[in-house]
């Protein structure tokens, strides 16, 4: 999907967001000189895998977050994880790399990305990017959880520290 399909299947589906355009950027430092209207809802997202391949994951975290790999799989269960390869980005949830988001969970046809959301998000708003590195779209989180479960994807809301 692109950012303005994305839009689209937003308004088709009931989904009320807000959009902020801006420059591209590939990473949470370069978002910092981005004048954003609720810097405290915006998600870092890690597109993740296990070492055989087997098992995708994205994790959205509060943009202030860091995520402890080792520490995520032992609270989840998961065997060892790295970060998935631009070529798997690509293929499964046709992203590039600056792009992450849990919208494009969306373009994932066989459905094998389990998403995990920082339950930090529960109860309020989210800002990831539409697909495109160039906008942050703001929802609220339980639109977006019911997006991605209509979608197919399994959802795990939990704590990250």
């Amino acid at each position: 999907m692109t950012k303005s399909e994305t839009y689209e299947y937003l308004e088709a589906h009931g989904v009320a967001f807000e959009v902020t355009e801006h420059s591209a950027v590939f990473n949470m430092a370069e978002l910092e000189s981005i004048k954003l209207p609720y810097p405290e809802s915006d998600a870092k997202n890690l597109f993740i895998r296990d070492d055989k391949k087997r098992n995708y994951y994205l994790i959205s975290v509060k943009g202030d977050k860091r995520v402890d790999l080792k520490e995520f799989r032992k609270q989840n269960g998961t065997k060892p994880l790295s970060f998935a390869s631009e070529s798997d980005l690509l293929n499964i949830l046709k992203l590039t790399p600056g792009s992450v988001t849990p919208l494009g969970l969306l373009n994932d046809e066989e459905r094998k990305v389990h998403f995990f959301l920082d339950s930090d998000f529960v109860g309020s708003i989210i800002g990831v990017h539409p697909n495109d590195n160039t906008a942050t779209v703001w929802l609220k989180t339980e639109d977006l959880i019911r997006l991605i479960e209509e979608h197919g994807n399994s959802v795990s809301v939990v704590s990250l520290l």
